[in-house]
């Protein structure tokens, strides 16, 4: 469409509202506004690019940004509404006069009621990562009023995690459309943990958006989402519907996310047993003044059916042993190259050696992906004395076999 035509029938402007859900209730919290053009033949067009299009003069952005913000507004308030509204605002318009003609547009509803703290202006990822130094403090500023900040489309460019917890941003979004259902990549899954760690530590929300099915909610659910958002969950909206709305559709795809859930933590609980089990009559007729590969070939040989490299280190991380490794004919080698490597670097390292420590029992590890054989596994790691652990590396096509490992 041309942007002069847009600009000159700003009355046709039409607000719809994409529903947000929250996890913790389920309810509507929260409305993303998308505007649309309205030609006479009721046909509509979504203008979310006109705010991101460059060429076209930064004064008609900022006409039609009011325009739909009063459009908005006069609806919010003449129905009473009391939802955050998520507002999508060009960073590039808020520092030209920083911040200062949103926020007085803002101003004047809050005479007719507006509460500032419900208000999330919602900016791109790119542009604010690339401008930091100028944002953070407008954004600072600018949360002082109470306003929320969000930063959509985030983790899709690498180097910028960091960034965030310079902005601190309320809200950080996520993006799952592309993600499809029966290929989830493991690199976005990480980067996503990452995020809702991050997301915790700077204590901002991790909303996840363009949900279009049960597997895209369900991972969301998996990575730390507080919020959901997509058509799978409700579809945007001429106006604000009822904050129940898709209540029991999300209860019961919770209760199937619960139900899963605990069945991988049995599956995972009874291969830890099976291990522990195993290590208890395998060390049984070990000898504790073997020689350390001694003792490693003795184990691998013993675990065979469920591992792949066997290796012994002390609580520094030093490895004192070889790596038992199996062949691909299924014989077990010793590689000396392992020994005196340390792996005190890899995360939760000390925080598993003191919990065997203190539980005198194994722990088996998450997912991750093994630097050699470049696939995902999981470790089993067990006390063998007051200073030596054992490390059974549990290899991908075991997991793949077992319903719940992966």
């Amino acid at each position: 469409m041309d942007p002069l035509d847009i600009m000159m029938k700003l009355d046709q402007i039409v607000p719809y509202f994409d529903p947000i859900i929250s996890a913790e209730n389920q309810l509507i919290i929260g409305y993303e506004v998308k505007p649309y053009f309205q030609t006479e033949d009721k046909e509509l067009h979504n203008l979310c690019w006109f705010a991101q299009d460059e060429s076209i003069p930064s004064e008609f952005r900022l006409e039609l940004s009011n325009a739909v913000l009063h459009k908005v507004l006069d609806k919010y308030i003449t129905t009473n509404q009391s939802q955050y509204l998520f507002i999508h605002y060009d960073a590039k318009l808020l520092l030209k006069d920083n911040g200062d003609s949103m926020i007085a547009l803002l101003d004047g509803y809050v005479e007719q009621g507006l509460l500032l703290n419900n208000i999330v202006l919602q900016f791109i990822e790119s542009f604010v990562t690339s401008h930091i130094d100028e944002l953070k403090h407008l954004f600072a500023y600018i949360q002082t009023y109470g306003i929320q900040i969000a930063i959509d489309n985030v983790g899709q460019q690498n180097g910028n995690l960091d960034k965030l917890t310079i902005i601190k941003p309320n809200i950080i979004k996520v993006d799952v459309a592309f993600l499809q259902d029966d290929d989830l990549p493991q690199l976005y899954q990480d980067v996503h943990h990452l995020l809702s760690m991050l997301s915790r530590k700077i204590g901002a929300t991790l909303l996840f958006k363009g949900i279009a099915t049960f597997q895209q909610l369900n991972y969301a659910w998996r990575n730390g989402g507080r919020y959901y958002q997509g058509n799978y969950l409700v579809k945007t909206q001429p106006g604000f519907i009822a904050a129940d709305n898709c209540k029991d559709k999300v209860k019961k795809d919770f209760h199937h996310f619960i139900t899963f859930e605990r069945k991988k933590m049995k599956a995972q609980l009874d291969l830890t047993e099976t291990i522990n089990e195993q290590l208890k009559t395998t060390l049984k007729k070990i000898n504790p003044d073997d020689p350390y590969d001694e003792t490693i070939l003795t184990i691998a040989s013993d675990c065979n059916d469920f591992t792949f490299r066997v290796y012994i280190c002390n609580e520094a991380g030093f490895q004192l042993s070889s790596n038992a490794e199996k062949d691909e004919d299924g014989s077990w080698y010793l590689y000396a190259e392992g020994r005196q490597k340390n792996w005190s670097w890899r995360p939760y390292f000390f925080e598993n050696i003191v919990r065997m420590n203190m539980e005198k029992k194994g722990i088996l590890s998450d997912l991750y992906t093994d630097i050699e054989k470049d696939e995902r596994i999981r470790t089993y790691s067990h006390p063998i004395s007051d200073h030596l652990y054992i490390f059974i590396d549990i290899p991908y096509n075991f997991l793949f076999e077992q319903d719940g490992l992966l």
